[in-house]
């Protein structure tokens, strides 16, 4: 443990506050890759039966859940400790370790722990229509519930796979019989769960607000996904698009085994009235918001804006600096970062968003900031005369939201 906590000490002097990242790579058995995420095309499937990558995490000191045989760090974000990327502790252990150093105050006492993490996922096709539980469901398989938030960044959609369009809740006429009748319906072939939903077409560089107890199909653009730090979700879709068939250990995932093959907990965990809301498109849609005037940005040399702002708990900003332009940007709260185009320095740190990245390679595009290096300011210089540098900065709660 005091090996840990010098290595903790020593990224954060030699960082001046911001830790350097490595990737944290994540497959999915029951997905295929959209092969968006930089990784190199031959080590998508690098880790054989334990299924595709096809998810990015960052900032993360979340173990992702991915049955028996995961290792006990996958998902977790490690710090690399010096230059060649020998000495590396885990996000997870300095947070831990360092508490409010890290973190601030607020957030430590609230939560003694980084309290969120983000991803990307790039799916070739569609996802089940599943849903994330809520806090008084998942305190009863010992975890948190789970509100998450999508955008869609025009930096990794070349292509929108093989269907850009998400399910989101049921019509607004669907009755609890129909969906629980679904339910019951699981492993009798298709459950046909989706005629109850309604799709919308994504766009990219706009989002969607997703809480926990909303029923949703994510459609097939690579999304960034800040989300608070908890992997619980139930699979209520029996077959894909594509024929895929879901298991059904899925659609009983994070039930509590006194609750397993009571169709009505299912149907308990869903929030109805999220689901059926005739105004969910006004409610949950996002376009991005300017942090202030965007001519008095543009003069200074860079655009910010929120992107992910619906929910208190977890939200995201990107950051634009203009070509050949030097910024100090100043947060209120910490965050993690994660570089989609150009390069630089960033807080003193070489900067670069890497055009392919071999499976346990390091880079030089993720970066975390603590909560006193973000409030001092980030010196972010872009060191190309065309291309922007483009940034995504995830958070947990920001007293800078927007209200």
């Amino acid at each position: 443990m005091s090996n840990k906590k010098g290595l903790a000490e020593q990224a954060l002097e030699a960082g001046n506050g911001i830790f350097r990242l490595a990737p944290t790579w994540v497959p999915r058995s029951f997905c295929r890759p959209g092969k968006r995420i930089k990784l190199h095309p031959d080590d998508y499937f690098v880790l054989g039966q334990r299924g595709g990558i096809d998810e990015r995490w960052f900032s993360s000191t979340t173990w992702a859940e991915n049955g028996p045989g995961t290792p006990e760090d996958e998902g977790m974000s490690y710090i690399v400790a010096d230059e060649a990327g020998k000495e590396r502790v885990l996000l997870k252990d300095a947070v831990e370790l360092l508490g409010s150093e890290v973190l601030g105050d607020f957030l430590w006492n609230k939560y003694h722990g980084w309290a969120m993490f983000s991803k990307f996922f790039d799916n070739a096709g569609p996802l089940p229509h599943h849903i994330h539980h809520r806090d008084v469901h998942a305190q009863r398989v010992g975890a948190a519930g789970k509100p998450e938030m999508y955008f869609f960044p025009s930096q990794l959609n070349n292509h929108g796979g093989e269907f850009p369009f998400t399910f989101f809740g049921f019509n607004p006429e669907t009755t609890r019989e129909e969906v629980l009748q679904v339910l019951k319906n699981f492993s009798k072939g298709d459950n046909n769960i989706l005629a109850l939903a309604r799709a919308y077409k994504l766009e990219v560089d706009t989002g969607w607000d997703v809480p926990p107890g909303v029923m949703h199909a994510p459609g097939s653009l690579c999304t960034y996904e800040p989300q608070f730090a908890s992997d619980v979700y139930a699979m209520y879709q029996s077959v894909l698009m594509d024929g895929q068939i879901v298991g059904e250990d899925l659609l009983w995932k994070n039930t509590p085994p006194e609750e397993v093959g009571n169709y009505d907990y299912l149907m308990d965990v869903i929030d109805w009235d999220l689901n059926v809301d005739p105004d969910f498109h006004a409610n949950r849609f996002m376009r991005p918001l300017p942090v202030k005037k965007m001519e008095d940005m543009v003069a200074d040399g860079y655009i910010e804006e929120w992107i992910c702002y619906k929910t208190p708990e977890v939200s995201a900003k990107r950051l634009t600096v203009l070509p050949g332009r030097s910024v100090t940007i100043k947060d209120s709260s910490p965050y993690g970062i994660i570089c989609l185009e150009g390069h630089g320095t960033f807080g003193g740190h070489f900067l670069e968003s890497p055009a392919l990245i071999r499976y346990g390679q390091l880079t030089h595009d993720e970066y975390f900031v603590t909560e006193r290096a973000a409030k001092e300011g980030v010196v972010i210089t872009n060191a190309s005369t065309t291309d922007p540098i483009v940034i995504l900065k995830h958070f947990s709660e920001n007293p800078d939201l927007p209200r």
